[in-house]
């Protein structure tokens, strides 16, 4: 017997009557295919921390806090402006401002865990540890890069004024009703943390991987005592609210009394309101305290170190302007902004100094190319083009780069204008990045500067599941030695 001339005897017999279960033809519909996966995965999330990057990083430092002594002014005798002294005679003695500061260390971190099983499932694919720890330090940068530019241990927003309001017009689709408004404020961090889908950020409760819990605030205030406005059918309800500073917008809760929710965050301080109410918001109720700051946890970031009441930097808050539409920036007719503009001036003869960059938004981008590219303007622009270049190629949808300031020492400073994705709307970054010359800035030479404790480190912790956990950390805190040298325009309309 032949097992193997009888086994293709039997395969040729079922072929040439085949059972209906068994088929002729193998396609790819067998699922008998090799799977085309690229290696390794794909990171298609935004990595921006340009602040971050651009911050000195100073190692070295131990204790609580960092500390030092800084001097102010100096304060000649007599008349400040005059050092005149008869012959023979001698001067008076100056004097000097001094204060004493310190920035106590906090820490930072964000943790991950990657079971043994996914490790093993993703040899061949990319190496999931390293890969881990890889998204784990970008994502630690990532908050990092928020505490710096909008960090706040100290600045208390407190409770709103009780909103004015008034209703008007015709048109609209809210229903003839009695209306109740209340108003909370935002931080940045807060504005970041809130939507109208999710709610406004009070407290959250993390429990870590060790199992223990503690608070964060999510940065509200208080939310506002409330005010009512009858309003008839086609009317707007127009909602305006004393301007906060160190507020960067403001959520509205709307409805019959005691029964207000959630409707609108703005970036102005006042609201227009014209459509029916939006059901299943958050309710103000649950605003119940002042949830702006964590003083026990966090350090203040440029943002709120420069709208701190006493921190001496340049601060415009927009007037409120008509509710609902606020205040806009403004052209000077001479290629520039006028609220820009007044800080630049008010800065160089506050302090002799300009801001060495502006951050801003994608709104404020366009308002400011807007106002600047004007037919008032326009006589004022000059057109470069090379000798082997079309002189009718011209780029639409421009913007501006760079705002010169003329008020500098040596005719002048370039400003580059930068978009940063957590500035908010409405909202103007004016930064100098390091002290101009006549501040002997070999002895300051950072206005601000990352100071570590201990700068970042990977904890892996010891295997007490199937899991391996890791944990990355940095102890540190944002020395801003002048905050004078920072300037802020706030409650900006967009328009």
């Amino acid at each position: 017997m032949n097992p193997t001339q009888d086994t293709l005897d039997l395969v040729k017999g079922a072929l040439q009557t085949p059972d209906d279960g068994i088929a002729k033809t193998i396609s790819t519909s067998t699922g008998l295919v090799a799977y085309d996966l690229q290696a390794p995965a794909k990171n298609l999330y935004p990595f921006v921390t340009p602040i971050r990057n651009s911050l000195p990083r100073i190692g070295g430092g131990t204790g609580t806090a960092t500390n030092w002594r800084q001097v102010t002014a100096l304060i000649g005798s007599g008349f400040d402006a005059m050092g005149w002294v008869p012959e023979g005679q001698r001067s008076g003695q100056m004097s000097y401002t001094t204060a004493s500061k310190s920035a106590a260390y906090v820490t930072i971190g964000e943790e991950d865990a990657a079971t043994y099983e996914a490790i093993s499932a993703g040899r061949y694919f990319e190496d999931i540890q390293a890969r881990m720890s890889f998204r784990l330090l970008q994502k630690l940068m990532l908050k990092e890069e928020m505490a710096i530019l909008g960090g706040n241990a100290s600045l208390q927003l407190g409770t709103p004024a009780t909103p004015v309001l008034a209703a008007s017009g015709t048109g609209g689709s809210l229903p003839a009703a009695t209306y109740s408004v209340i108003v909370v404020a935002l931080t940045l961090e807060g504005y970041q943390n809130s939507s109208l889908a999710t709610g406004i950020a009070t407290t959250k409760t993390i429990t870590g991987a060790d199992g223990k819990t503690f608070v964060l605030s999510g940065g509200s205030s208080n939310n506002s005592s409330n005010a009512t406005q009858a309003v008839s059918s086609g009317q707007t309800l127009f909602a305006s609210v004393t301007a906060i500073q160190g507020a960067v917008a403001y959520a509205w809760y709307i409805g019959p009394a005691n029964s207000e929710t959630l409707q609108a965050i703005t970036t102005i301080n006042s609201l227009s309101f014209a459509t029916a109410l939006t059901g299943g918001q958050q309710a103000a109720s649950a605003i119940t305290t002042d949830n702006s700051a964590n003083p026990s946890y966090a350090y203040d970031g440029l943002l709120t170190t420069a709208l701190k009441a006493g921190s001496n930097a340049y601060v415009n808050i927009l007037p409120t302007g008509t509710a609902g539409t606020g205040t806009p920036l403004t052209a000077s007719g001479r290629g520039s902004v006028n609220e820009i503009d007044t800080m630049l001036a008010q800065m160089w003869t506050s302090y002799q100094l300009s801001p060495t960059v502006l951050y801003v938004n994608v709104q404020e981008l366009k308002n400011i190319t807007a106002k600047v590219l004007s037919n008032a303007s326009g006589p004022l622009l000059h057109y470069d083009v090379t000798g082997d270049a079309n002189p009718y190629d011209l780029a639409a949808a421009g913007a501006i780069s760079v705002y010169f300031n003329p008020f500098a020492l040596n005719g002048g400073l370039r400003i580059p204008v930068r978009i940063h994705p957590r500035v908010p709307p409405g909202t103007i970054i004016g930064w100098a990045e390091n002290l101009p010359v006549q501040y002997q800035s070999n002895e300051v030479p950072n206005v601000a500067e990352v100071k570590t404790r201990q700068d970042y480190y990977q904890i892996d912790w010891p295997v007490v599941t199937r899991q391996r956990q890791v944990g990355v950390y940095a102890e540190e805190v944002l020395a801003v030695y002048a905050p004078f040298a920072m300037g802020v325009i706030t409650n900006i309309a967009n328009g």
